[in-house]
C-alpha cells in the first residue's frame, strides 16, 4: 500500500466575490422568512425577528455567520449593557434562531464559500438572562372578582355615560362567567344568543381562535354563572340606547 500526500479540499474551492457573497446573505435571509412563515409564526412575529437580525449586522458590519462568542460578548455585553431586558433576550434568541436556520439549512455552502463553520456565538456563558419565559399569571380568585364586579356595577348609577359604562361593564362579566375572549366577545351579533337551546340558552360563537393557525372556529357556549341574566338585563334596558338598528341583521351585540 502506496502513501499519498493528503491535500486539504479547501484549497480547491473556487474564489466568491463581495457582490456574490452579498446576494447570498440576502437569499439566506429571504429563506429564514419563508421558513418562519411556513412554521405559522404571524407575521408581526417574523417582522421583530428581522428587525433583531438587521440591529446586529448593522453594528457587526459583516456577515452574522461570522460572528464568534467574543463578538457575542461585546454586543451584549457592552452595546446592550444599558438596554432593557426584554430587548437584550428577544435580540439573543432572534440570533440564536437564526443560527440554527443556518447549521440546518445552509452548513455546507457558508463553509464552501467562505472556509467558516457555522457555529452560535450565543452559549451558555454568554446568554442573556430573563423572566420572559417565567412569567406566571394568577388568576384572581372568586372574591376578588366579586369585588370587582360589585364597586364597578355600584358606579353605573353615577357615571357620566351610563349606555358605554353598562356596554363595557356587561362585556367583561360575561367573559368572566363563560370563559369568553375579548375577541370572541366583540365578535358577537345579537343573532347569535339562542335563548331557546338548553337549560339556560347559549352563545353562537362564530369567531373563535383556532388552535395552530387552522382559523376561527366556531362552538357553543351555554350561559351558566348568571351569564343569562346578564345579557337580559343589557338588551332590554342598555341596548336600546344605543344608535344601532334593532332590525338589521348582524347587529351588533355590543355595538360601538
Amino acid at each position: 500500500m502506496a502513501l499519498v500526500v493528503v491535500r486539504d479540499l479547501r484549497e480547491f474551492r473556487e474564489p466568491v466575490s463581495a457582490e456574490e457573497l452579498e446576494q447570498f446573505e440576502t437569499d439566506v435571509l429571504a429563506g429564514f422568512v419563508l421558513a418562519r412563515a411556513s412554521a405559522g409564526l404571524a407575521d408581526g412575529t417574523i417582522r421583530g425577528d428581522v428587525g433583531h437580525l438587521d440591529q446586529v449586522r448593522s453594528w457587526f458590519g459583516r456577515p452574522l455567520w461570522d460572528m464568534e462568542p467574543a463578538d457575542a460578548d461585546l454586543y451584549f455585553g457592552k452595546v446592550l449593557r444599558h438596554s432593557p431586558s426584554g430587548t437584550r433576550l428577544g435580540r439573543s434568541q432572534a440570533l440564536s434562531t437564526y443560527f440554527v436556520f443556518l447549521e440546518l439549512r445552509h452548513k455546507v455552502e457558508i463553509h464552501r464559500m467562505t472556509g467558516r463553520v457555522v457555529e452560535c456565538p450565543i452559549d451558555e456563558m454568554n446568554r442573556p438572562r430573563g423572566a420572559k419565559d417565567d412569567q406566571l399569571r394568577i388568576p384572581p380568585s372568586e372574591p376578588e372578582i366579586g369585588t370587582l364586579f360589585t364597586s364597578w356595577g355600584g358606579e353605573l348609577a353615577t357615571c357620566r355615560k351610563f349606555a358605554p359604562t353598562a356596554r363595557n361593564y356587561t362585556a367583561a362579566k360575561l367573559m368572566s362567567q363563560v370563559g369568553l375572549r375579548v375577541s370572541e366577545a366583540c365578535g358577537l351579533d345579537l343573532g347569535d344568543i339562542k335563548w331557546d337551546l338548553g337549560r339556560f340558552g347559549k352563545l353562537h360563537v362564530r369567531h373563535g381562535k383556532g388552535a395552530r393557525g387552522s382559523g376561527p372556529r366556531e362552538r357553543m357556549v351555554p350561559l351558566i354563572n348568571g351569564a343569562d341574566r346578564t345579557l337580559r338585563w343589557f338588551i332590554e334596558d342598555v341596548w336600546g340606547q344605543f344608535d344601532d338598528d334593532h332590525t338589521r341583521p348582524g347587529a351588533p351585540l355590543f355595538p360601538s
